[in-house]
């Protein structure tokens, strides 16, 4: 019906000027004496031939609004495959919404290139920095200074920061490196736990480790990067206390600390980009893309990951690594 009154609505004209024709045509045949029978008549007859004529070009009309609304639902839409226009505006319309995709199409492939130029010479200084950094480790552990150990701090930091920024590009390039496989939970939690040993010694913080059994259908980089990135965040929120990592039913990975918590208003959005909360804004240091990061991660592995927390009594993060053979493909 809604098809129907809008072919209604575009034809009105033609409509009016028939109904005004059959206005004047009465009128002259009422004057001229012509009986009331056939100036019915002859109404009807008119009426009839135009709804002949009309019915083919309704049915086109149909034809046209289904196949435009095909093209629509295109993913990506394109106006390959238009209907042949039935009238010059209808052509000239064509012609305006080829000329505006050939111009997006343009558009985008300059935009496609400058972010592959800028991804590429990130990418390449994320590289490069890693060269001084490591000179300036070595040197570190040939000095003496008292010093040493705040500078070793600061210094994994910026590598820390440094990783991050390149795995942020990994992920928005469209080229994947995952090297998927079944591999040793254990194995991974041991390589983030041995990385991170000197905070668990400066902070001097316990660590209470149950040794994990699973053997998971991951990518053994990424899922180290997830990991590494949540025991971070552990080790920079929690002062007193222990940090706990034991395996769950699912399989899952369970990271718990004794911190400081997360404020109930900023738990909803702690996998935002970003969002640093009450936290963040109060160590002044954090980057609030950590999180964002890990999500994205096990969204692309097929994991799940959740936070739990309460203020003053610590952070409980979840990592849900019962992926299924999608993660294959």
């Amino acid at each position: 019906m809604d098809i129907f009154l809008s072919y209604l609505r575009a034809r009105l004209g033609i409509l009016a000027i028939s109904a005004a024709f059959f206005a004047v045509f009465a009128l002259l045949s009422r004057l001229g004496g012509m009986a009331e029978e056939n100036v019915l008549y002859a109404g009807l007859l008119c009426a009839l031939v135009l709804l002949c004529a009309g019915a083919p070009d309704y049915l086109r009309f149909r034809r046209h609004h289904a196949l435009l609304q095909e093209l629509a639902a295109r993913k990506p839409a394109d106006c390959t495959g238009l209907p042949e226009p039935d009238t010059l505006p209808e052509a000239d319309y064509q012609a305006l919404a080829r000329a505006l995709e050939a111009e997006k199409a343009r558009a985008v492939s300059d935009s496609d290139q400058h972010l592959r130029d800028r991804e590429a010479y990130y990418t390449l200084w994320a590289h490069q920095i890693k060269t001084p950094i490591s000179a300036m480790r070595l040197l570190l552990q040939q000095s003496g200074a008292p010093e040493v150990p705040e500078l070793s701090q600061e210094l994994f930091r910026v590598e820390q920061y440094v990783d991050m920024a390149l795995q942020y590009l990994r992920l928005e390039s469209d080229q994947s490196d995952y090297v998927i496989g079944r591999y040793s939970l254990d194995g991974i939690v041991r390589q983030a736990v041995r990385r991170y040993a000197p905070q668990f010694i400066r902070k001097k913080l316990s660590l209470d480790y149950e040794p994990c059994t699973a053997l998971v259908l991951t990518d053994e980089k990424w899922l180290l990067f997830v990991v590494e990135q949540v025991l971070s965040n552990a080790l920079k929120y929690t002062n007193t206390g222990k940090i706990t990592i034991r395996e769950a039913p699912g399989p899952a990975l369970v990271i718990a600390d004794t911190g400081i918590g997360i404020e109930p208003e900023d738990l909803p959005r702690v996998f935002d980009n970003g969002f640093t909360g009450y936290n963040g804004r109060a160590d002044k240091k954090a980057t609030g893309i950590g999180l964002y990061l890990c999500r994205r991660v096990c969204r692309k592995l097929n994991h799940t990951i959740s936070v739990a927390s309460a203020v003053g009594r610590g952070t409980t993060v979840t990592l849900g690594l019962g992926a299924d053979e999608r993660v294959m493909e």
